[in-house]
């Protein structure tokens, strides 16, 4: 069994749908506050259809909390995905019971978990932007929006620090990460 990670999530539509994954592939969702909405949102459940329910979910109130609950034997078993990671997913090999660790949508995991973790991190390969047809389309539409609400081509929320506009939406690169570790360690069917 996988153990999914979402730390400080702040969509709730996105969480919804990483649930229904972790149901229909015997995972454990452990959401990492603070969250960025109430477990209770109507968009969570929407998303999570009627699998929501069969979720096997614990919420810590923050990454200590985490850390101390699930993390005692240290971070042997753990990969932290991001932009950073110096080795692609596929490049990882997978074991049953490993935590899979995700950040939030607009920014990733926490700077200093990863540079205290490098051998740790890992990424999804993507596309530069200058690859794609509408990113000088995007970045037009958007410099009027405040900060805080701008969001990529894809929906997702953006760090104007960094250089890169799109990322995955967080429900995508949790399946692309949690589907080939579900391989590695042989999951019904593959």
């Amino acid at each position: 069994m996988l153990n999914i990670v979402l730390v400080k999530p702040e969509i709730p539509a996105n969480t919804g749908n990483v649930g229904r994954t972790c149901v229909l592939t015997g995972s454990r969702l452990h959401l990492v506050g603070p969250l960025g909405f109430e477990l209770t949102d109507h968009a969570v459940q929407r998303a999570g259809l009627a699998y929501w329910r069969s979720l096997d979910v614990t919420t810590y109130a923050n990454w200590e909390e985490f850390e101390r609950t699930c993390l005692s034997q240290g971070f042997a078993n753990v990969h932290l995905l991001t932009k950073a990671g110096g080795r692609t997913y596929a490049e990882t090999t997978y074991h049953d019971g490993d935590w899979l660790v995700f950040g939030r949508e607009s920014s990733g995991l926490d700077r200093e978990l990863l540079l205290a973790n490098p051998e740790r991190c890992e990424r999804i390969p993507m596309l530069n932007d200058d690859t794609l047809d509408n990113a000088t389309t995007w970045h037009e539409s958007h410099e009027r929006l405040h900060p805080e609400l701008r969001r990529d081509v894809c929906g997702n929320f953006v760090d104007e620090r960094e250089g890169r506009i799109t990322s995955l939406n967080l429900s995508n690169a949790v399946a692309i990460v949690a589907y080939e570790a579900l391989r590695q360690i042989g999951f019904p069917g593959m």
